[in-house]
């Protein structure tokens, strides 16, 4: 039996991750742009819409893209969602209003969607678990270089060339992309009369949509209990149960419900939504605090998160290094877990005194603890299932951690305007104006956005005790090889220690 990957892998995976690297880096990049848009095209109040757009439909299809591969061939969904996303970005570039740009980035987000699930469930099938540590830095390196350098990317497009380019300029990396794995990609055929869970799909997407918005919309653009808020909650009870219903209703589910019959499955789920939850929330914060308390220029906020985007790659070099060798890999979620509990509590004891130097090492620890974890739950995920079900592993995956990433956003940031309100209500929040404001009125302001991110990274220390505890459950079942089938359930008695 052959154990290995192919030969040319490393060329193939290339191309496929250049595909997660696209779609990071637009909504980084784009985000920065922002403020011009708006002083061409106009529509402040509708200037979160070009962001939340893009995620709400990057979330929504990425579980029906998931399932379309599994059903019809990965490939040919793959280069469709290559093709989607390069439509949109043209579109996008030559929006000539704000109605029109927001309606391009849905189609943008649609295309991303099924790139990135896509590009996790190509890896799935064409590297088994075992080898896949040697290229899991690959994505490591790919998602961290998006997000460290899409801010600094994005404002010299926009400085240079207009915020128009940083639509456009997806479009010739996008065509390489889509030519290479084109020509690279050599994957298994489809099924034989595949029937598709349109239901299960609207229900799903419907329900992803509402449940995004609730988090998006409740306590910032909208109250808690205004009619909008209400009606995507009530749109969210409703379609979950209803979707959960029809899952057991058809012979080809959009998410398998089977799937979370499997132990290690549902654990690294739960690890999957509880650790976003934790991370992306606590990551959104962080440069707030450092711009408005530390006094970090904003001009180099592409730069803040480097301490934690360093020992992401480090960590998931080292470690993929180790599990191949070994084929033991409980050890590094539980590692993951106890290293970011561990450096949200560190983020948890800062106050208006913390050093720079304080913070980045904290940042470093959560780092390391995201690189043990991030790569490990989805490897988890994949090595539970059969390859038939790859597509839908890897789409279940990256949606709940989206919707955790939304979660955490939402629930900190109540947490954080909670108790900067009632800490010097009326205060300027912008970092560039503080200084303008009277002494005492100032220290009351840092004192309060100090306690809030106090709340925050307490809270997430909490949440990712919760993935900790996860972890310590996990059944190490040997990791598949290539050609070998999905291992034994981690339910069943012989799979345990």
């Amino acid at each position: 039996m052959n154990t290995a990957a192919p030969r040319n892998v490393r060329w193939v995976l290339l191309g496929v991750m250049l595909s997660m690297f696209l779609s990071t880096l637009d909504n980084v990049i784009v985000g920065t742009a922002m403020p011009t848009v708006v002083g061409e095209l106009g529509g402040l109040r509708q200037l979160s819409w070009v962001v939340s757009a893009y995620t709400l439909a990057m979330a929504a299809s990425t579980p029906v893209w998931a399932k379309l591969g599994d059903l019809y061939g990965r490939k040919a969904f793959f280069l469709a969602a290559i093709t989607v996303f390069l439509l949109g970005s043209g579109l996008s570039g030559a929006a000539g209003t704000m109605n029109e740009l927001i309606a391009f980035r849905v189609l943008q987000g649609l295309g991303a969607g099924g790139m990135g699930v896509g590009a996790m469930a190509i890896m799935g099938e064409l590297v088994a678990p075992r080898e896949r540590a040697r290229y899991a830095g690959m994505s490591a390196s790919i998602v961290a270089l998006a997000n460290v350098g899409g801010p600094i990317v994005g404002g010299f497009i926009t400085e240079h060339l207009g915020w128009r380019w940083a639509f456009y300029l997806n479009l010739p990396v996008g065509a390489i992309m889509l030519i290479w794995c084109q020509a690279m990609l050599h994957l298994s055929a489809r099924r034989k009369n595949p029937k598709v869970d349109y239901v299960g799909a609207a229900l799903l997407m419907t329900t992803t949509v509402a449940i995004v918005l609730v988090t998006t919309w409740g306590g910032t653009q909208y109250a808690w209990g205004s009619p909008q808020v209400l009606t995507a909650l009530a749109v969210s009870v409703v379609g979950l149960p209803l979707f959960v219903w029809s899952q057991t209703r058809v012979p080809e589910p959009i998410m398998p419900l089977t799937l979370f019959a499997n132990r290690n499955f549902t654990l690294a789920m739960v690890m999957t939504v509880v650790a976003s939850i934790g991370m992306f929330g606590a990551v959104t914060f962080l440069p707030l605090f450092q711009q408005t308390v530390q006094g970090v220029s904003v001009s180099n906020s592409g730069q803040l998160l480097l301490p934690m985007m360093v020992s992401i790659l480090v960590v998931t070099q080292i470690g993929g290094r180790f599990r191949r060798r070994s084929g033991r890999y409980k050890i590094y979620p539980v590692l993951g877990g106890a290293f970011l509990t561990g450096g949200c509590i560190g983020l948890a004891t800062m106050d208006t005194t913390t050093s720079r130097l304080t913070t980045a090492v904290y940042m470093a620890v959560v780092g390391v603890g995201i690189g043990f974890l991030a790569q490990t739950t989805m490897m988890i995920a994949q090595n539970s299932v059969e390859m038939k079900d790859m597509g839908a592993a890897s789409g279940s995956a990256t949606l709940l951690r989206t919707l955790g990433g939304s979660f955490g956003v939402a629930l900190f940031g109540a947490l954080f305007n909670a108790h900067v309100a009632g800490g010097a209500a009326g205060a300027d929040r912008a970092p560039a104006t503080l200084g303008k404001l009277p002494p005492a009125l100032r220290d009351a302001y840092l004192h309060s956005v100090a306690a809030g991110m106090q709340s925050i990274f307490t809270w997430a220390a909490v949440l990712c005790a919760i993935a900790l505890v996860a972890a310590l459950f996990i059944v190490e079942v040997p990791l598949r090889q290539r050609g070998a089938p999905a291992p034994a359930p981690a339910s069943a008695p012989a799979a345990q220690e």
